[in-house]
């Protein structure tokens, strides 16, 4: 069967689960530390007194979280890496060339793993060296605006410092920037760069297989909702090789077993095409073996009423029900906990009522939960 990045989401998700649990382990330990005391007129200083004691623990959550990332990470190349080749096995096990690859040996390569291992590490250490900062800031700018504040204001230092623990639970661990200028949350870069790598692995997997058998043509999927990004490389036929841009070949007629020879256009690289943005987290399409004259284009299957617009709508709203639980999961009262509640049962009913509207989105439930600390 054609390889595509939803083979290795299940896997992706599930790395991103440790980092939802840090983020919660954070939220949990800054509000306790503000609400300890809360009451005592000398808060503000046994709340700076204690800075100490709070970057030790969330030092603690960071070392965690890398330590169990690091394992995660590798075992689920591994797992996306074989299931890309498998993939290669399975679309391709009734012909020669398929029995051929069935009865190679399955190891992954090394090399490779290792290489999309590194990269991940490489793309998620800004996160490690951020969270300590982040925290203990947010921590020191809550103390400064809660106090004295009731005298000032009127506003209680408990609401004080629960509006801006809102504030810090609403947009998360922040700073972390894309190649393309965006702006990310800890929780969401990390989910992006995962989803990244272990769609690679996958990817890689299937054309390793591919390469063991001398099959040297794909071709890409028709896919629902295309992304502008990937569009102009629907339906196209790339080459593993180097040669980047469109060009003609000429190759043996599979169907013949090569007695004639038929043209194929060939839209480009793999790698120009995935450096283009095809493959991209979150990417619908996949990717086959192309035969030359056994392989047909696919049918392009326009999606009336529905556009791609549509489903970043729909990520939007799952954005805005992870942030309210994120507030709800660090109220530090019943009364903000119930008022963070209704925003996120607000962002349900637009959600139920954005995918009612579009028969062809579906509802993601894991995609609109935070992963509570255990």
């Amino acid at each position: 069967m054609p390889v595509s990045p939803a083979m290795a989401e299940d896997l992706a998700h599930e790395v991103g689960l440790l980092y939802q649990d840090a983020e919660s382990a954070l939220l949990e330990l800054l509000a306790a530390a503000l609400e300890a005391d809360i009451d005592s007129p000398r808060w503000a200083e046994l709340k700076l007194a204690s800075i100490g004691n709070l970057r030790a623990a969330v030092e603690q959550v960071a070392e965690a979280l890398q330590q169990d990332t690091d394992g995660a990470v590798r075992r689920a190349l591994v797992t996306a890496y074989n299931r890309g080749r498998q993939a290669a096995v399975a679309e391709l096990g009734a012909l020669d060339i398929g029995r051929e690859l069935v009865a190679r040996d399955t190891v992954p390569n090394a090399p490779a793993v290792d290489r999309l291992a590194a990269s991940m590490a490489e793309d998620t250490r800004p996160l490690y060296q951020r969270i300590t900062r982040a925290v203990v800031d947010t921590y020191r700018r809550i103390i400064g605006r809660a106090a004295g504040t009731q005298l000032l204001t009127g506003v209680t230092r408990r609401q004080a410092s629960q509006r801006a623990l809102n504030d810090f639970a609403a947009a998360g661990v922040t700073g972390f920037v894309d190649s393309a200028d965006r702006n990310w949350d800890m929780a969401s870069y990390a989910e992006m760069a995962i989803r990244s790598v272990t769609a690679r692995a996958a990817i890689e997997g299937h054309i390793d297989a591919l390469a063991e058998i001398r099959v040297g043509l794909v071709i890409v999927s028709d896919a629902p909702l295309e992304c502008p990004l990937c569009r102009p490389w629907e339906g196209e036929i790339l080459t593993l090789g180097a040669q980047p841009g469109p060009h003609t070949v000429r190759l043996p007629n599979e169907r013949d077993h090569g007695r004639t020879t038929v043209a194929v256009h060939v839209a480009g690289s793999l790698v120009e095409a995935r450096a283009a943005g095809l493959f991209h987290p979150n990417c619908r399409h996949s990717l086959g073996a192309y035969l030359p004259g056994v392989t047909t284009r696919p049918p392009h299957h326009p999606t009336p009423g529905t556009s791609y617009e549509d489903t970043q709508r729909q990520r939007e709203i799952e954005r805005h029900i992870r942030r309210w639980k994120r507030v709800q999961a660090a109220a530090m009262d019943e009364t903000a906990r119930r008022r963070a509640g209704s925003f996120v049962r607000k962002w349900q009913a637009a959600q139920r009522d954005h995918v009612a509207a579009h028969p062809d989105l579906r509802r993601k439930p894991a995609r609109e939960q935070i992963h509570p600390a255990r």
